[in-house]
């Protein structure tokens, strides 16, 4: 069974109050069977506006099964690298543009 929301609980509790104290003053009732007839209902009434909340959506997971999605991306232009020859015969990188 999922957990009450803030929403449910807030909305579910003020039902409770107000409709125990309306009740009251309506039925101007002193007995104790009638405060609990009246308990009772309220939190009845307060449990249904709880239920009728609506719940927030869940967000939909991915299957397990099929794996994460990858989206094709097209592969980047190489930079142009600067390369000079040195005394020993190795080429080495002298600048790297990434401005293309």
């Amino acid at each position: 069974m999922p957990r009450p929301t803030a929403a449910q609980l807030a909305y579910g509790s003020a039902t409770v109050v107000f409709a125990t104290l309306a009740m009251l003053l309506l039925s101007q009732t002193r007995t104790g069977i009638g405060v609990a007839v009246i308990a009772v209902a309220a939190l009845g009434l307060g449990l249904l506006v709880a239920v009728t909340v609506p719940m927030p959506k869940a967000t939909p997971r991915p299957h397990a099964t099929l794996g994460p999605t990858v989206l094709a991306q097209p592969a980047a232009p190489e930079a142009p690298v600067a390369v000079r020859q040195v005394r020993g015969g190795e080429p080495r990188v002298t600048e790297h543009s990434l401005h293309g």
